[in-house]
């Protein structure tokens, strides 16, 4: 995604995570004080072999459209594989993920003279994270605050905490700074954001959890309208963070890790639940909050899998009852368990990751018509596009010109992709 440029601000290419957008932000302020307002910046995404080739063709491209730019790749795929993008000749710097945070990496006269192509350190090195106050995301409604970064987990499939290094995290007290400087700036929704967001606080003193943040924030800031949290693994929900799911400000929506649907397949992938505790944690939710939706990741083709494990997955979709779908058909990450394991052919994965996305569609059709005829609060992101709390997206009647504001709609259908609703003045 190439972000809307701001005058004198330098060209950002976001590949990836809501972390990675946020990242973005943080880079594009250190580039601007640096003077580089003529630089490309290409912020990588390693979570499949296809996102590191669409880094390399958004690189090349860059190129093309911004000729004689410097331009400055980094990002989880430049932090793991740092050679592969410094060999081409459009590269002028790659940058580790760790050293794309602090702004001295961006001066001039060290980032583009002298002739080290590559500025990458030990991730695993990497003991803190510090929180950047940024006043907005530029373009977006809604604005993203890093809590935690890097992962301790090694599921089998998953190349990021190598590109992120261990789990650390950023204090409270510095959260709960960075979320009211947002409001006092005018966001209407804050968005917390990490790598593995339920870890946060086990390396901070009194090992804190999410939960605590979570009700901290909405009590320190209560001039914050919504507060929404970001993908979270299924089974690290905190007693804090049930209690908290009750509060109108904390929006209803919950994207959930979940992997796959068949236990045998959970087990090779080194997560830790099993399909009756995603069942059980969707039911648990919808309890606690009766207004909620989900969403979640599924693999499709993880190597070994049968296609009766594979209808588990798609039978999860149901059982589970969600409404948004993330799928990812399986691709060998050089260095991880699951690429040494027994491969399924890329046209079986390629058909069963097609048919988890219908199945994907046709939930979220469903999750669409339980709306239908309700007058609902929508937070306006750009023009006509909009988002309800429990984050659908809505088409507008027309543009209220009221972007990062909510309106009133009311309601009355969908075109498969998102709900119509019409302005109530």
């Amino acid at each position: 995604m190439t972000d809307p440029k701001p005058p004198s601000s330098p060209t950002l290419i976001t590949l990836g995570c809501r972390l990675n957008s946020y990242e973005s932000e943080v880079m594009r302020s250190h580039a601007v004080e640096a003077g580089l307002q003529d630089a490309v910046i290409v912020n990588t995404c390693a979570v499949t072999g296809e996102a590191v080739r669409s880094a390399r063709q958004a690189i090349r491209r860059a190129a093309k459209e911004h000729p004689g730019a410097p331009i400055l790749v980094t990002g989880c795929a430049a932090q793991i594989d740092p050679d592969m993008f410094a060999k081409m000749p459009e590269v002028t710097r790659v940058i580790g993920n760790h050293e794309k945070m602090k702004a001295e990496t961006w001066k001039p006269v060290d980032l583009l003279g002298g002739h080290e192509k590559v500025r990458v350190n030990d991730i695993m090195s990497v003991k803190e994270t510090a929180a950047h106050l940024i006043d907005g995301m530029d373009g977006r409604a809604r604005a993203y605050v890093q809590v935690q970064n890097g992962c301790d987990h090694r599921c089998t499939f998953c190349i990021i905490p190598y590109g992120r290094g261990n789990s650390r995290s950023v204090p409270a007290g510095e959260v709960v700074e960075q979320v009211r400087r947002l409001v006092e700036t005018g966001h209407y929704e804050v968005v917390l954001t990490g790598v593995d967001l339920t870890s946060w606080g086990a390396d901070l003193p009194g090992t804190p959890q999410l939960g605590n943040l979570v009700q901290r924030i909405l009590k320190l800031v209560p001039e914050l309208k919504q507060l929404r949290i970001s993908s979270i693994d299924a089974i690290e929900i905190d007693d804090a963070l049930f209690e908290v799911m009750a509060e109108p400000r904390l929006a209803p929506f919950m994207h959930l890790s979940l992997q796959h649907g068949d236990n045998l397949i959970l087990k090779r992938m080194k997560r830790r639940h099993s399909r009756d505790d995603a069942i059980a944690l969707a039911e648990k939710l919808r309890t606690l909050r009766p207004d909620i939706a989900l969403g979640a990741d599924i693999i499709a083709g993880f190597p070994t899998e049968t296609e009766a494990h594979f209808e588990n997955s798609v039978r999860l979709v149901e059982d589970c009852g969600l409404a948004f779908l993330h799928v990812f058909p399986y691709s060998p990450r050089p260095g991880t368990p699951a690429a040494r394991m027994p491969q399924l052919d890329k046209a079986v994965v390629k058909e069963r990751a097609a048919r988890l996305r219908e199945t994907g569609e046709n939930a979220l059709k469903t999750h669409f018509s339980r709306h239908i005829g309700e007058i609902r609060e929508a937070l306006v992101e750009r023009g006509t596009s909009a988002r309800l709390p429990d984050f659908t997206p809505v088409k507008l009647s027309h543009d209220p010109g009221q972007a990062g504001r909510p309106v009133r709609a009311h309601i009355t259908g969908h075109d498969g992709r998102q709900l119509i609703g019409e302005i109530e003045e």
